[in-house]
């Protein structure tokens, strides 16, 4: 006679050596239910529970994995001893008993006492004879294999949300292809994506199944965007109609030999389940020189969501209602690397501003007085308890620039992207230039008397461009407010106003690979209202510069923006993040009055003539008399004035000053003019990207 515990110890070892390499039994006979049977004495034992190791699978002749889900259709409890399992692996054709010696030992008047404590949910207290030990081995396996998952479930509950717009969907439908996640060096795993691609193979969840349990299969990546897959499960061969979308940073996502090392079963699709005898075979033959992800993937998903910036952490970030300077802010959330700041001075922190961690919009507390920025102090002298300031190696770096020889000048010329109306790129002027290669830029012809409306741009920032960008690209290009000398020519336009371009050797000539191309699909922040993140498509590519299109808006809500933007993400990342996407709008969306609950309101946002939009980072109060003019650099203790009431004809409300120039400087054309006269424009590649950093814009002639 031999011990229960025993042959329990026993069974699991040998079939464990049946195991392969792909987590599967040597072919799907391994379980049947013929097995030998063993004599045992008449005398009853006290039960043993034999102890089974969770991760043993098993898998029978018709695919099927035994489970232990009580109450689910296709299982049965066993009349004698309580045992749940599937109800055709039990004994006779009344599946009463699990096996024959329950059925045996049922007539038994010895054991109704143990009868009628098993059916009133008692534990039992006698083991039954064991005459056909493979099944009852099987499904105690099976039971802590359901116990284990079960805490596996309870342990993995952080999974990444679902969202209500279906991106495969969407994809699908209109033939087009998702920006790859290399594009992103910002994003998580935007610096380990390359040996992410097409027919790449991984083990994912089977969804193809009846079973309750979570079991695994393999599938191909048939098509990639962003952070989503299509996949297909193996053996689907040229058959789609299992195909789905999956994101591949999700818990569930593995590669190929993660279920063999972690003892998961690999069971195929029911829809395929017979249409190979030995799917072992299968497997070697589809999997042999097949790439797969990384053995450390899922660590590197998981170190790449973590973030360096805290709650509570304090910055310098620009003031949403004045762009000419910056306020004292605390890090209140952080999604993805996305920081929703609250200004110091909010009573009840409605007062706030979303941005990337990698914005060049914050700096560390104390920039603004080294550099010489306008900054707004805090009414606050004393820090709350858990503020801290947060550390100066957490913020994005500058490249650093000499501006001890030849360097930016205030009233030098150029050519600018308006951060009040990022569709367009406006004639403009380097207002004041600060420490470190900062400038104040402001844009012609819509400045406030004050200045209050200048805003910072690095001297390397990919948003200012030299004289003349615009014109060989076939970009349009935004003439001062109120200049009646149409088309706009800026050799005359220097002329009359006694100035001189800023020269094409200070700007950013870099043109990174960034691997975008026309008409691919992303993530979006609208700049115009940064606390959104929509679906967006790339239309244009000028070398580095991006035109982002929000799908089902107007080309009026266009944005420029730069190919290293942080505020651009792969599809698919608020997925991963928990972000909330904003979905493409429709008609029907924009037309609704602004009490409906909509997801994107820029219809709201953008009120009065065409192309007339909503200042982005906060209302402009009306113009008050009699404020004086601060101060612009240092600390001040009082707000910058109000801007003047503006007509509707400008996008945004701006100021137009009126600059008369003194006879003087009407005739300061000196060498200085003849230095534009040095540049001739050659014709600029359109409409593609330029992935070199050889010539850029303007070709100067020797």
């Amino acid at each position: 006679m031999e011990d229960t515990r025993d042959l329990a110890e026993r069974t699991p070892r040998s079939e464990r050596k049946r195991r392969d390499s792909f987590g599967m039994f040597d072919g799907y006979d391994s379980c049947s239910e013929e097995s030998t049977s063993s004599s045992s004495s008449e005398d009853s034992e006290d039960e043993v529970v034999p102890s089974i190791p969770a991760s043993l699978p098993i898998i029978k002749n018709n695919g099927q994995v035994y489970t232990y889900p009580d109450g689910k259709a296709g299982m049965a409890t066993c009349e004698m001893c309580g045992m749940v399992g599937v109800r055709d692996a039990f004994y006779s054709k009344t599946k009463r008993f699990c096996s024959v010696s329950c059925s045996r030992s049922y007539s038994s008047n010895s054991k109704k006492a143990s009868i009628l404590a098993r059916l009133q949910g008692k534990p039992p207290t006698k083991k039954a004879k064991v005459l056909q030990k493979q099944p009852l081995m099987a499904k105690l396996a099976a039971y802590a294999q359901y116990q284990a998952s079960q805490q596996n479930q309870a342990k993995s509950k952080a999974v990444v949300p679902t969202e209500s717009f279906d991106w495969g969907r969407y994809i699908c439908s209109n033939n087009t292809v998702g920006a790859p996640v290399s594009c992103f060096k910002h994003a998580p795993m935007g610096t380990c994506w390359e040996d992410i691609e097409e027919g790449v193979r991984i083990e994912v969840l089977n969804s193809d199944t009846n079973l309750s349990t979570k079991v695994y299969w393999i599938a191909e990546i048939i098509k990639l965007a962003g952070f989503k897959a299509l996949l297909r499960y193996e053996g689907f061969d040229n058959d789609n109609s299992k195909d789905f979308w999956c994101n591949l940073c999700i818990p569930e996502v593995h590669p190929v030999g993660w279920c063999a090392s972690n003892g998961k079963p690999l069971v195929p699709p029911k829809s395929i389940q017979h249409k190979y005898s030995n799917w072992k075979a299968f497997l070697v033959k589809r999997l042999t020189g097949a790439k797969t992800l990384p053995p450390d993937f899922n660590t590197k998903v998981h170190e790449n969501m973590q973030f360096p910036f805290k709650k509570l952490m304090r910055v310098e970030v620009v003031d949403k209602n004045y762009l000419c300077r910056t306020r004292v802010a605390l890090v209140e959330q952080v999604i993805g690397g996305r920081l929703r700041l609250v200004y110091e001075e909010s009573q009840d922190g409605s007062d706030d501003f979303w941005c990337h961690m990698y914005s060049p919009l914050i700096h560390n507390i104390g920039w603004s007085r080294s550099i010489g920025h306008r900054f707004k102090r805090s009414d606050i002298t004393k820090k709350t308890e858990g503020q801290a300031d947060a550390p100066a190696q957490l913020f994005q770096k500058v490249k650093d620039v000499d501006q001890s020889g030849d360097w930016f000048r205030d009233g030098m010329k150029l050519e600018a992207i308006d951060p009040l109306n990022l569709s367009a790129i406006c004639v403009a002027t380097v207002r004041k230039v600060l420490a470190d290669g900062y400038l104040m830029i402001g844009i012609d012809g819509s400045e406030a008397v004050d200045g209050s409306d200048w805003f910072c741009y690095h001297g390397t920032s990919p948003s200012i461009f030299p004289v003349g960008f615009c014109e060989i690209n076939s970009i349009e290009l935004t003439p001062p407010r109120g200049y009646t000398k149409l088309p706009f020519k800026w050799f005359d336009y220097l002329r009359e106003t006694g100035s001189i371009a800023a020269p094409v050797r200070l700007f950013n000539k870099e043109v990174p690979n960034h691997g975008f191309r026309q008409g691919m699909k992303l993530e979006a922040v609208d700049l115009m209202e940064p606390r959104l993140v929509c679906v967006a498509t790339v239309t244009r590519i000028v070398h580095r510069l991006l035109r982002i299109h929000f799908d089902g808006w107007e080309d009026e809500y266009d944005q420029w923006v730069d190919c290293e933007s942080p505020d651009l993400y792969p599809v698919g990342w608020c997925q991963l993040t928990g972000y909330q996407l904003q979905p493409p709008a429709s008609q029907s969306n924009r037309e609704l009055p602004q009490s409906a609950p909509k997801q994107k309101k820029k219809a709201q946002q953008y009120k009065g003539q065409k192309k007339k939009r909503k200042i982005p980072v906060g209302r402009r109060p009306f113009s008050q008399a009699g404020r004086r003019r601060s101060s612009f650099s240092g600390d001040e203790e009082q707000s910058p004035p109000p801007y003047p009431v503006q007509g509707p004809a400008r996008p945004r409300p701006r100021t137009h000053l009126h600059q008369t120039h003194k006879s003087e400087s009407l005739l300061r054309m000196k060498e200085e003019t003849a230095e534009v006269d040095e540049f001739t424009f050659s014709q600029g590649t359109s409409d593609q990207e330029s992935n070199g950093s050889g010539s850029y814009y303007i070709k100067q002639e020797p």
